[in-house]
């Protein structure tokens, strides 16, 4: 007796974990067991190993195509007894388990526990409710319109599930500034990296982190004390900060009527003019400001408004001189009514 509780005791301990080599082992011992009892049972019909293993999947699932089946009056009783009630029960088993893993998989993704493996994706760090979620939709319209589609992933420390499941990848943590958390966004990885909390400390503590970890990564951070720029700026020149202009567009529109409207309709990107912008490629010399801006509007009907020079990302020269001659790698910004893709660049430097 004390040795049949000790082999229960045994088998509890392995089955209630369920691990998958315990559902192996199980699995081989049935096959085993099921062969030797038909095979006692003289049920020459089974002794075919493949016609066997064969037999054994459809009896034990039940499906029960009936093209081999048992002939004498012990294989029925091994069949009837022991080959489909355990078989059921442990293909119910493999099942179970099969669908509890994929629900747990989901459930990591929608919690934002699972570790990502993304590359030159957009990373967004921070979570201000509506906010968020509208920088997302405007992240994923303009997406859609560009060539590579860069992943975007969200990444909070707030207690919320992925707001977009399907259309943004999604990392919960409790620090931005843990590497073994952060490295489940891919923070290294990233091309770009928008950092917008709801506190300016922990986005400036966030931008430190960032700018150290990743910093070829075009990185962007949201302040609603400008002070903090110039000294976010003082220690990561490379992070480009963008303070609230609230304030300034309402004096605008003050002494300007339309101000704010003409401003928010080319930061959208739903329908109306936008604006976008482009590098000049490595294989034009060079270009005259006034050859660009006749022909994007000639052959593309965009408007040519400024540009930032590549030995110089922090200013940005709007309305330049019709002389000025635009280098290699100078990112250009022009209106248009979406993105312009496949730009024609040999034609576009041809003088009219």
């Amino acid at each position: 007796m004390w040795k049949f509780r000790k082999l229960r005791k045994v088998l509890e301990l392995y089955f209630s974990e369920m691990r998958w080599y315990t559902i192996l082992l199980a699995f081989l011992f049935y096959a085993v067991s099921s062969w030797v009892l038909l095979y006692l049972a003289d049920e020459t019909a089974f002794f075919p190993i493949g016609d066997y293993l064969y037999w054994l999947m459809v009896t034990g699932s039940t499906v029960g195509y009936g093209d081999l089946s048992p002939t004498t009056a012990a294989g029925k009783y091994i069949v009837t007894l022991y080959v489909i009630p355990v078989g059921l029960s442990l293909f119910a088993l493999v099942i179970g388990r099969i669908a509890s893993w994929v629900a747990r998989q989901w459930t990591k993704g929608v919690k934002g526990l699972k570790p990502l493996n993304v590359k030159d994706h957009i990373l967004v760090i921070g979570w201000n409710d509506q906010r968020t979620v509208q920088l997302l939709n405007l992240l994923l319209k303009e997406k859609a319109e560009t060539a590579n589609r860069p992943d975007i992933v969200l990444c909070v420390q707030a207690d919320v599930d992925n707001p977009m499941p399907g259309l943004v990848e999604f990392v919960r943590v409790s620090s931005f500034n843990r590497d073994e958390e952060m490295d489940r966004a891919c923070v290294g990885d990233a091309s770009v990296i928008i950092m917008d909390n709801p506190e300016d400390d922990m986005t400036m503590t966030t931008a430190l982190y960032c700018s150290k970890r990743n910093p070829d990564a075009h990185s962007l951070a949201y302040f609603k004390d400008e002070s903090l720029v110039n000294l976010l700026q003082l220690h990561c020149p490379n992070v480009e900060c963008t303070p609230s202009v609230a304030v300034e567009l309402l004096a605008k529109s003050a002494f300007d009527p339309g101000s704010s409207l003409l401003h928010w309709d080319l930061l959208s990107v739903q329908d109306g003019q936008a604006q976008f912008s482009v590098p000049v490629p490595d294989n034009i010399a060079s270009l005259s400001v006034v050859t660009i801006f006749n022909n994007l509007k000639k052959q593309y009907n965009a408007t040519f408004i400024g540009f930032v020079a590549a030995n110089n990302r922090a200013s940005v020269q709007l309305n330049p001189d019709f002389e000025h001659i635009l280098s290699p790698g100078d990112k250009i910004f022009y209106i248009a009514p979406s993105r312009l893709n496949n730009l024609d660049w040999n034609s576009l430097s041809e003088e009219s």
